[in-house]
C-alpha cells in the first residue's frame, strides 16, 4: 500500500469524531467533505497531510491556544497504532504555531509521545535557533524516551525526508551538546537516534566523528554499538582511520579471485556473483564490501557500496556469494550499458568485473 493511501476515510472519520469528542461545535460533516475534494486523490503523501492539517485549521477555533488544547485532547485519544497518521498534529503546530514559541514547543512535546515531532520542530529551529537548541537540552533530560528522541532526532543536520539544517552541517558544535547528554542513555531508541545523528555529521565533518569515536570507544558494549553505527558511512566509504579504530586492518596477505561473475544482466534480473577469500594465516577480522559503478546518463558513473559480511574468519580461505538486483525501484534509476562491481576488503579494493546491463 502507498503511504499515501494511510490518510483514508477511516482515518479521517476517527480524526473528527475525536474532534467532535473535544469540540461540541465542530462540524464533522462539511469538515470530511472539504478534506476529500476533487482533488484529493492526486494528492501525494505530504500533500494529504498538509490539506488535512490546514482544513483542521478551517474548522477549529482561531485561537491557536484553543486550537491547540482541542487537538492536546484529541490526540491523547486516539489509537497508538496511528503512528504515522498522527503527524498531521505536528504538521498544525508547523504551520500556525510558528510564531508562537511557547505553546508549540508544549504541543510538539507532547504530540511526539507515540508519535514524532521531528520533523515540525525544524522549522522552529530555523526561525529560533537558540530558544529551540536550548529547549531540546532540556528535552534531553526529560523522563520519557520519545521526548529524549526528539531532542536528538529534530535537529539531525541530514535527517530523511525533511529539509537540511545548513548551519549544523557547517558547524554541529550546538547539535553534539545534545548527543553528549543523550550518549549513554538507557534507552536503545534514543541511542539509535545519537548514532544516525553521528552519521549525519560524519557525511559533513568527518574528523568531528573521528575524533568522537576515539574518545567514546571501549568504554561499555552500548556505546561501541552507537560509534560503530554513527560510522557507518565512514565504514562503507573506507575510512582508514574507523577501520583501524573497530579492528578492520589492511591485510596484504589476502587473495581474492572470483568463481563466477553473471556477465549480462537483463533489466529488472540480478546480478549474481560469487568469490573467493584466501590466506596462508587464518583470515582474522574482515569486513567485507561490495560496489557497483552504476552506469549513468553521458556515459558517468556512480557508486553505490553495500555490505556483504563481517566478522572474525578462522578458517584460511571462505566462499561469498550474492546478488544484487536490478528491479525497478523508485530511489535509483537503472540505464542499460556497461556497469562495474569491485569487491572490498578491510576498505581495499580487491578486484573488479564488468557486466553489461540490457
Amino acid at each position: 500500500m502507498l503511504l499515501k493511501n494511510l490518510y483514508n476515510e477511516n482515518y479521517v472519520n476517527i480524526i473528527a469524531n475525536n474532534i467532535l469528542l473535544n469540540y461540541s461545535k465542530f462540524n464533522k460533516q462539511d469538515f470530511i467533505k472539504k478534506i476529500f475534494d476533487k482533488s484529493w486523490e492526486n494528492k501525494e503523501l505530504k500533500q494529504r497531510m498538509r490539506h488535512i492539517s490546514k482544513t483542521m485549521f478551517d474548522f477549529l477555533p482561531q485561537n491557536y491556544y484553543k486550537s491547540i488544547d482541542i487537538l492536546k485532547k484529541t490526540f491523547s485519544n486516539l489509537n497508538s497504532k496511528y503512528v504515522f497518521e498522527n503527524m498531521i498534529f505536528q504538521d498544525y503546530v508547523e504551520v500556525f504555531g510558528i510564531n508562537d514559541f511557547e505553546i508549540s514547543m508544549d504541543a510538539l512535546m507532547h504530540f511526539t509521545i507515540g508519535s514524532s515531532s521531528e520533523f515540525a520542530v525544524r522549522q522552529f529551529i530555523l526561525k529560533y535557533e537558540k530558544e529551540t537548541m536550548q529547549q531540546m537540552k532540556i528535552w534531553a533530560k526529560h523522563k520519557n524516551h520519545h521526548i529524549r528522541r526528539l531532542a536528538s532526532e529534530g535537529c539531525r543536520p541530514r535527517l530523511p525526508w525533511s529539509l537540511h539544517i545548513s548551519n549544523f552541517k557547517k558547524n554541529p558544535d550546538k547539535v553534539l551538546e545534545i548527543l553528549e547528554i543523550l550518549k549513554d542513555d538507557k534507552s536503545e531508541y534514543v541511542r539509535k537516534s545519537v548514532a544516525n545523528n553521528l552519521n549525519d555529521i560524519s557525511k559533513d565533518n568527518p574528523q568531528i566523528i573521528r575524533n568522537i569515536a576515539k574518545k567514546w570507544i571501549n568504554f561499555s558494549v552500548e556505546k561501541n554499538k552507537i560509534i560503530k553505527h554513527g560510522c557507518r558511512t565512514l565504514l562503507k566509504n573506507g575510512d582508514k582511520e574507523i577501520l583501524n579504530l573497530f579492528g578492520f586492518h589492511e591485510k596484504n596477505e589476502l587473495k581474492l579471485e572470483f568463481i563466477s561473475v553473471d556477465k549480462i544482466v537483463k533489466m529488472g534480473e540480478k546480478l549474481n556473483f560469487s568469490f573467493v577469500i584466501s590466506s596462508k594465516e587464518k583470515l582474522g577480522k574482515l569486513r567485507i564490501c561490495y560496489a557497483i559503478d552504476f552506469l549513468l546518463q553521458k556515459n558517468k558513473y556512480g557508486q553505490k557500496i553495500f555490505k556483504i559480511s563481517e566478522g572474525i574468519f578462522k578458517e584460511n580461505n571462505k566462499e561469498f556469494s550474492k546478488f544484487f538486483s536490478f528491479k525497478k525501484i523508485t530511489t535509483r534509476k537503472y540505464y542499460k550499458g556497461k556497469h562495474k562491481l569491485t569487491i572490498i576488503v578491510n576498505g581495499v579494493k580487491m578486484i573488479k568485473k564488468d557486466f553489461l546491463v540490457n
